[in-house]
């Protein structure tokens, strides 16, 4: 995967052009992500060394000083139409909860950046932005029709806010055509590592190992689905009913009956909500809960499969490499 900018290697791994990047920096920034942006992509360029820099990086905003959400305040470069670059990454916003996050989206220097955003999308930038991040890039209505992820615990909100884009929270990173986005809080390394790796894959790898960052291709290994469940409460009602049969096969119809809803009504609900089918969601509940036995028991593949619902091991074994990307041995070590 290489980005379609000015930066180029030859066969020799060596830089044959500089990559711009402008990292937009808005009030309230999450310090965390906006420091893991820019040390990861500073780190890059020092171990470049000796040959050029790979990465010429700006933070940008739409005014000259900027405070994080810690407090901390620093100096930007305002936006320029006149300026170019080759990629925009969105630091996240420090909002953990919808309110918060709706009234950081209602500001006027957000409401300008999206514009702004629009237009280095016309000037051929690649666009990327990471966990809160996306909500400031999906309201410039560039991720309109594309995939993307967020940070997972803000998915119904995402969800019910931008309904023309396609989104997939159990996703760490998701590409889709010029536009990047990454998942919660720490993805902003995944987004940043994804930087170095378009221009130079052995670069990355030696960036990540100095990081001590493996490669984490989903959310779903952190994701707590009971708090997705809770943004609507006819599915809440729906989850507090499965995990009290989760060793017990499903039944849409019976579910659905025992909360005081039609099977349709319910399934309508969970999609608008979660992005999933009923089944898809059970499935779910029963990987965080086999996760957490494998995580904190001595149990047997089988006998956790038949807590679960399922009649062996073989089953859940698929299940949870489908989820995860990782193998049951894999999991219990990293437990």
């Amino acid at each position: 995967m290489v980005i379609r900018t000015n930066g180029r290697i030859d066969n020799d791994g060596i830089i044959l052009a500089i990559v711009r990047i402008d990292v937009l920096t808005l009030d309230g920034a999450f310090d965390l992500g906006l420091g893991a942006v820019l040390d990861t992509l500073a780190i890059a360029n020092e171990l470049a060394a000796p040959g050029p820099a790979p990465f010429d990086v700006r933070t940008i905003g739409m005014r000259r000083t900027v405070r994080t959400q810690q407090g901390f305040r620093f100096s930007t470069q305002p936006v320029s139409p006149r300026s170019r670059c080759d990629v925009v990454v969105v630091p996240a916003l420090g909002c953990k909860t919808p309110e918060t996050l709706e009234a950081a989206l209602a500001r006027r220097d957000v409401r300008e950046a999206t514009a702004w955003l629009r237009l280095r999308a016309r000037q051929g930038a690649r666009i990327t932005a990471a966990c809160t991040g996306t909500f400031v890039l999906a309201a410039s209505a560039l991720l309109d029709g594309h995939r993307a992820t967020t940070t997972w615990w803000l998915a119904p909100t995402f969800r019910a806010r931008f309904p023309a884009v396609e989104l997939d929270e159990s996703h760490m990173l998701v590409e889709s055509g010029a536009i990047v986005t990454a998942g919660a809080a720490l993805a902003h390394l995944d987004l940043a590592l994804w930087l170095v790796r378009g221009v130079s894959p052995s670069l990355a790898d030696v960036v990540s190992r100095y990081l001590l960052v493996e490669a984490r291709p989903t959310q779903a290994l952190y994701a707590i689905p009971d708090h997705l469940s809770h943004s609507d409460e006819l599915v809440a009602r729906f989850e507090q009913w499965v995990r009290r049969r989760l060793a017990h096969p499903f039944d849409a119809q019976a579910s659905a009956r025992a909360i005081g809803t039609s099977t349709r009504t319910l399934a309508r609900r969970i999609r608008r909500t979660l992005g999933k089918t009923p089944v898809g969601y059970v499935q779910e509940l029963r990987v965080a809960h086999a996760l957490h036995r494998l995580r904190t028991s001595d149990a047997s593949l089988d006998e956790i499969a038949a807590e679960v619902g399922y009649r062996d091991g073989l089953t859940l074994r698929v299940l949870l490499r489908r989820k995860t990307g990782r193998g049951v041995r894999e999991l219990r070590r990293r437990a």
